[in-house]
């Protein structure tokens, strides 16, 4: 450490009681005394020339250093006290003046930066001599009524070249504050001791220069500083200026660098709403759900899509309804149930679109949803009837059909129609209706069978009484009332349903949307075994209801199922059901080719009963001289003499005694063979 510096003095005068020096005037002395004198510019020019001077040293004496810091914060206060805020900025930079106390006299910017219990070292000759006023406002004031009362009338606060000369020196003192601010600021960046958090001034430094830059608007240095990793900016004192100034940019940079995405999404929901205007945020739905996608946050994500499907169901529905969804996740079914009631609350619409996705992409169990679907999909089918324009169009369909077609109705009914969200509304219920089984089939055919519209929505009926196990009625329905027999020959094929899955995808298509669509392609893939028993039984049952009419289409259309299905049908139940009346050769195909295939069963039965008997007696054959060759087993019992009635067996094998004779027990010669003559035996003796 270097010798402290003391000015040095050649002459002594030695009193009897004291020993006085004649030494030359310290700078700090001389800067005073120039002060004083209120000789600024000289002052000035004093301090310079020492610090070129101990700037050119070799080695730096810490004493002058302070020494000089120490005048260039006399100098600078005593400028920025009489308004010279330029050149006051200067002085208090080169004397190193905490950056805190000078942001002190501006309490617009310094916020609740600050507390009545923060202190901060100052010289002491410094300190006295600050400016006593509490902000720089007030110091401005003060000159001008000093220099200018009672000059002006009718006084300084309202004389126009007054208040003119305030707001100049109001933009100066704010101007210098914030050229020291930035000095700061790259004095900080160049410094590599300088790391964030080393030191409490720098986040009072980082914020109120960014308020500086906000309210002057200039939004490139703004972001710059905001987006710098080493800038400290305090983000509660920040934001009111941010708004105020319409810097949205800046302050979603500011959110997004403290990771705060709630307040971010308040952002953005707030320029959604038009609270804030702004250019900066193009597109704030887009960038909500963006941000949400990235968060992972379930109850983050549905808080917010409950907010904007409100304004856009489409993009609010994207956040419940992941297009990734396999429908693995756990089921929670009051979870579903809660969040259904909020979303229907928000929007009715977007709420039968989540019910569809709950129960056919999420595949939910829960028939609570399945009933609620239901009753929607009906609620649909029942008002699309009420509109007088559908209903005639509908009806139309119906009679057009009856007279010439060769699909089921559905599937007529859905190549023929114009695209509509009637349309729609029909397919889908009549889809769910059939591959659902979870849902009050009772309660929804009450409700379609007492509608005005009964007649209309003879297909859904049917369908609904074949899932009651009403065959008979459904039957009926879709041949006497749709005229639909492609559909009453799949039903009797299909075990009781009227729409085959694989129709189901082929009606869908993609207009129904993405979720009906995977939705069918599921169940056009899955197989379904029927019960041999109960086809027979609907067949006998739907060709009743064809031979129930007298009339020469139904004669027909008997004809043609017994053609193509008589596999099925047993002849004596048919028999029971033809009428009276009908031809003979009505039924002549039907019975030749009943006989027939009896004639071949029987037939087919012979020659099998004669192959197996072949069988049989090959494998006895093959066996016989099996059993031969093993010989006989002799078992003799005997009372072993214990008088206990304990019999002991002894088992006598005639192989092992041909082979003690000198037999060879694996000769052996076929019976009726030339040459064949009876072997030698001997006796075998027992020994008991």
């Amino acid at each position: 450490m270097a010798p402290a510096s003391f000015p040095r003095s050649s002459v002594l005068l030695l009193a009897q009681n004291a020993v006085q020096s004649l030494i030359p005037s310290t700078l700090v002395s001389q800067v005073e005394a120039l002060l004083g004198s209120h000789r600024i510019q000289d002052a000035a020019d004093l301090a310079d020339q020492q610090r070129k001077k101990v700037e050119g040293n070799i080695r730096i004496n810490e004493d002058e250093v302070d020494e000089l810091r120490y005048v260039h914060q006399r100098i600078g206060w005593q400028l920025f006290s009489e308004t010279l805020f330029e050149d006051a900025g200067k002085n208090l930079f080169n004397g190193d003046t905490d950056p805190r106390l000078l942001i002190s006299y501006y309490p617009d910017l310094r916020g609740d930066l600050f507390t009545s219990d923060d202190t901060l070292d100052v010289f002491s000759g410094v300190a006295e001599r600050m400016p006593s006023e509490a902000s720089v406002d007030d110091i401005i004031v003060y000159n001008l009524v000093r220099n200018y009362s009672p000059h002006l009338s009718p006084n300084t606060a309202s004389a126009p070249p007054t208040v003119e000369l305030h707001r100049i020196m109001s933009m100066a003192a704010h101007d210098m504050l914030e050229s020291y601010l930035r000095k700061c600021w790259i004095r900080r960046c160049v410094d590599p001791k300088a790391v964030p958090g080393s030191h409490p001034a720098y986040p009072v430094v980082d914020t109120v220069y960014a308020k500086i830059l906000a309210v002057n608007a200039k939004t490139s240095e703004l972001a710059a500083l905001i987006q710098d990793e080493r800038s400290e900016i305090v983000a509660t004192e920040i934001e009111p200026v941010l708004i105020q100034h319409s810097q949205f940019d800046a302050l979603t940079t500011l959110y997004q660098r403290h990771g705060d995405a709630r307040k971010l999404l308040e952002l953005y929901s707030k320029v959604a709403d038009g609270e804030y205007q702004t250019d900066q945020i193009r597109d704030p739905l887009e960038s909500i759900t963006t941000l949400l996608a990235a968060q992972k946050d379930r109850a983050l994500t549905q808080q917010w899509a409950l907010w904007m499907i409100k304004r856009d169901p489409e993009r609010g529905l994207k956040l419940l309804m992941p297009a990734r969804d396999t429908g693995k996740r756990r089921e929670k079914p009051e979870e579903d149930l809660a969040l259904l009631e909020q979303v229907t609350e928000a929007s009715k619409e977007a709420g039968q679109l989540f019910l569809e996705y709950l129960v056919l992409q999420r595949r939910s169990s829960s028939r609570e949803l399945h009933s609620r679907l239901a009753n929607v999909l009906v609620d649909n089918l029942l008002d699309s009837a009420g509109d007088a324009s559908t209903l005639r169009l509908w009806q139309a369909k119906a009679r057009s059909f009856a007279t010439s077609h060769d699909v089921s109705f559905l599937r007529y009914f859905a190549t023929t129609t114009p695209e509509s969200r009637t349309k729609q509304d029909r397919l889908k219920a009549a889809f769910f209706l059939q591959r659902s089984d979870l849902y009050d089939c009772a309660a929804v055919r009450e409700r379609l069978a007492q509608s005005q519209w009964a007649a209309l929505f003879a297909v859904e009926i049917a369908i609904l009484d074949g899932k009651l196990g009403h065959h008979q009625e459904a039957l009926k329905a879709l041949v006497h009332d749709v005229r639909d027999e492609v559909s009453a020959e799949t039903y009797c094929a299909l075990g009781g349903e009227v729409v085959p899955p694989k129709m189901v995808q082929a009606s869908v298509g993609d207009s129904l949307g993405p979720v009906w669509t995977a939705w069918a392609a599921r169940a056009a893939a899955g197989k379904k075994t029927v019960d041999e028993g109960l086809r027979r039984e609907l067949l006998r049952i739907l060709l009743e209801v064809y031979m129930g009419e007298t009339d020469a289409e139904s004669e027909t259309r008997a004809a043609r199922l017994l053609n193509a299905q008589g596999v099925n049908l047993e002849v004596v139940d048919v028999v029971s059901l033809v009428p009276p009346a009908w031809p003979l050769k009505t039924l002549s195909t039907f019975l030749t080719r009943s006989f027939r295939r009896t004639l071949h069963a029987r037939h087919e039965g012979k020659l099998v009963k004669a192959i197996s008997a072949g069988q049989n007696l090959e494998v006895k054959d093959r066996s016989w001289h099996v059993i031969r060759e093993r010989g006989m087993l002799i078992e003799e019992a005997e009372d072993d003499g214990s008088g206990d009635g304990d019999v002991e067996e002894d088992v006598v094998d005639e192989k092992a005694a041909l082979a003690a004779a000198g037999q060879d027990v694996d000769e052996h010669v076929e019976l009726g063979e030339a040459g064949w003559t009876e072997p030698d035996t001997a006796d075998v003796h027992v020994t008991v």
